[in-house]
């Protein structure tokens, strides 16, 4: 009960505005991840920015255990298996991708451009389930969560990734 393994690797594109670039970063987000998006929403209406509430201005993937993991490899080849000690949080870690082009075996097409993402990574363990089940919900004691030196062993003993101190 005490391995860690990881629960969701979420992908994030925030493009800010809809429309053509909008559906060109769906495009780029489908052939990065093999799962179509979903378009997140703004929450408020900016007029400087020309944005209106309800109008989507970003994209969501959400990726689980195979697909996460093989992703997640591929996007820590982008940034050289490195990663900022700020970076880790309890049981999370959060990294930024300028170009997507940057991640192996994606290939870049001028018609639809570059575009920059988030990852972030959520670990768990077995019987993390009772805190999201619908049914007889109950919370995870504080013995049982990860913890943030536990995030990143796990990511340099098992992933191998190498991380900057400040």
């Amino acid at each position: 009960m005490r391995r860690v393994f990881i629960w969701s690797v979420a992908v994030n594109m925030g493009i800010g505005q809809s429309g053509e670039r909008l559906e060109k970063a769906a495009k780029v987000m489908a052939e990065l991840t093999g799962r179509t998006p979903s378009y997140r929403l703004a929450h408020k209406s900016i007029k400087d920015f020309g944005i209106r509430r309800g109008e989507p201005i970003g994209l969501l993937v959400t990726l689980r255990k195979n697909e996460a993991v093989w992703f997640l490899l591929r996007a820590l080849a982008a940034v050289d298996f490195t990663l900022k000690e700020e970076s880790f949080n309890a049981g999370n870690v959060s990294f930024g991708i300028r170009e997507h082009i940057l991640v192996p075996g994606s290939r870049y097409e001028p018609a639809l451009g570059i575009f920059g993402f988030d990852v972030a990574v959520t670990l768990a363990r077995p019987g993390y389930r009772v805190q999201y089940r619908r049914r007889a919900r109950a919370d995870v004691g504080k013995a049982h969560r990860v913890t943030r030196e536990e995030t990143i062993r796990f990511f340099q003993d098992v992933i191998g990734v190498r991380i900057l101190k400040r």
